[in-house]
């Protein structure tokens, strides 16, 4: 797959190009980030979206924090800068991941010219080391898409939720990889996409993505994954997370939940697909520890789409009808199958855990 959500500019490496996923599907477009106020300005903003590239995206917002600091505040600017980006998104724990390893790579050399180099290297290689891992979430994941497609005639039904795709993260993506590799390996798949309101990352962003690859889809209403768990129409479900709590549960986009619950009442595996930079090893319950996100209300009060050949807001609820925009829910670990990392397919998280401290 040769894909890339952010990338450093080869003319000027004080420049780092992102594709600007607010207009897909309808238009292709790139923004520049070059400092930390833009870089903050893209994650909050949801230039960029996921918690791969999120992280990935403030790495690089704390190189640009290097390149603006003053050698006499240096430790207090590279603070600040870290804050900033820190508050934009508060769900995606690989933000506060990527942070810290930058400032802890940082802050093992003394001049600010060595940090600065320091701390573009450790974001490409954040950046590298995401790649590497979601080839590999792909590898471990297809081996569930290949034993269900071996026991049954016609496509592999699978369902998933928002976009875990390379959109999401720098290439290959979390849920989508597996989807992927079974589809290079010309295992027979459809893609059930939810259209996931407010939103609608599923409708633009997976959709786009399995469009542009050919890979058989077709987009539901959020409501109508159990309609067709009921009906036998979905083999299995696999999404990504936005955390995962040393306990199991998970957080991903809103509606998450629902489709948990209705993959246990039909006994239909459901899997959470995610690196291994995406588990808080320092909690354990999410519905009391992961802070969810409550977004404006003019994402749930209005739509865009394309018409007339322009992207437009419409109005959608009477104006003077507040909304509520909760950006996420948790998925208790009861109700997920299992994990599937960079590690292998797991069905607790504690047995990452155990691997870690070995």
């Amino acid at each position: 797959m040769e894909n890339t959500t952010i990338w450093l500019d080869k003319q000027d490496n004080r420049k780092v190009c992102v594709i600007d996923q607010r207009y897909l599907p309808h238009k292709f477009c790139t923004f520049e980030i070059t400092c930390v106020a833009e870089a903050a300005t893209a994650i909050r903003d949801m230039v960029v979206r996921g918690a791969p590239l999120i992280g990935v995206t403030a790495a690089y917002g704390m190189y640009f924090a290097t390149l603006e600091a003053n050698a006499d505040s240096c430790e207090q600017d590279l603070q600040t800068a870290a804050d900033t980006l820190a508050k934009t998104r508060p769900t995606a724990v690989n933000l506060k991941w990527a942070i810290h390893e930058q400032l802890s790579a940082i802050s093992e050399v003394e001049d600010l010219e060595s940090k600065r180099q320091v701390a573009l290297r450790n974001a490409q290689k954040i950046a590298n080391d995401d790649t590497a891992a979601c080839k590999k979430i792909g590898e471990h994941g297809v081996e569930l898409i290949r034993e269900i497609s071996a026991k049954k005639s016609g496509p592999v039904n699978i369902l998933t939720h928002c976009n875990a795709g390379w959109l999401a993260c720098i290439n290959w993506g979390t849920a989508t990889s597996p989807i992927y590799h079974a589809f290079l390996e010309n295992i027979p798949i459809h893609v059930w996409v939810d259209e996931t309101r407010p939103r609608n990352q599923g409708a633009n962003l997976t959709a786009w993505e399995m469009q542009q690859r050919g890979v058989p889809h077709t987009v539901i209403v959020d409501n109508t994954g159990g309609h067709l768990m009921q009906h036998g129409l979905v083999d299995i479900v696999i999404t990504g997370a936005d955390r995962v709590t040393r306990g199991g549960d998970a957080a991903n986009k809103i509606g998450t939940y629902l489709k948990a619950l209705a993959a246990k009442d039909n006994d239909i595996p459901f899997y959470i697909a995610l690196p291994t930079s995406t588990i808080d090893w320092q909690i354990e319950d999410g519905v009391k520890e992961i802070p969810i996100e409550e977004r404006n209300q003019d994402e749930v009060k209005y739509i865009q789409g394309l018409c007339d050949g322009e992207i437009k807001k419409v109005l959608l609820t009477p104006p003077e009808s507040p909304a509520k925009n909760y950006g996420f829910d948790v998925t208790p670990a009861r109700l997920i199958t299992g994990f599937i990392t960079e590690e292998g397919i797991h069905d607790k998280i504690c047995q990452l855990q155990k691997q870690e401290n070995n």
